[in-house]
């Protein structure tokens, strides 16, 4: 429909990042109440139990990657805005990344949380710190073990905003 100038043909989808050619856009977020927010999002590494007993000790080849992981989240949310596109620049308030191991499970979760208040949430940042901090696992643990694999990156949670808070479970 580009160039016809009509409005979107189905609004009870709501594209609100569709401008009325069917162009992508910025959603203009000027006139909504800054509010705090904040989302959790998870990320599941799968391996053998070897190798996240390596992972959990910090005696994998290339060092401590559990660290490595953290600081990686913890960077990554801070470059949404210039990874994924049409996302806003926000003032985050806090990154936490914390990553648990389960050995006997063969199993890394990475936990991210974002905080701010702004205009619009934080579940991109919270998102993209939790899938970078497990690609950071993987990289770091692909010398003792190629097929280890990420297995799930969702959100958990998120609070705050003009649409309330929402927790996996309570739609799906």
């Amino acid at each position: 429909m580009s160039g016809t100038g009509e409005a979107d043909p189905r609004p009870e989808l709501g594209l609100t990042h569709l401008d009325p050619d069917g162009n992508a856009r910025m959603v203009d977020v000027g006139a909504k109440a800054v509010t705090a927010r904040t989302a959790t999002a998870r990320a599941v590494v799968r391996m053998t139990q070897g190798t996240a007993a390596l992972l959990a000790s910090g005696h994998l080849p290339k060092g401590d990657a559990l660290g490595v992981a953290r600081v990686a989240g913890i960077m990554a949310a801070k470059r949404t805005p210039e990874l994924i596109p049409l996302c806003h620049p926000i003032a985050l308030s806090g990154v936490e990344v914390d990553v648990t191991v389960d050995p006997d499970a063969g199993l890394a979760e990475v936990r991210a949380t974002c905080r701010a208040a702004d205009r619009t949430g934080v579940e991109m940042e919270a998102l993209t710190a939790a899938a970078v901090a497990a690609l950071s696992i993987y990289d770091m643990v692909k010398a003792v073990e190629r097929g280890a694999r990420i297995e799930s990156v969702e959100l958990v949670e998120k609070t705050g905003g003009v649409r309330g808070d929402w927790r996996r479970g309570d739609d799906d």
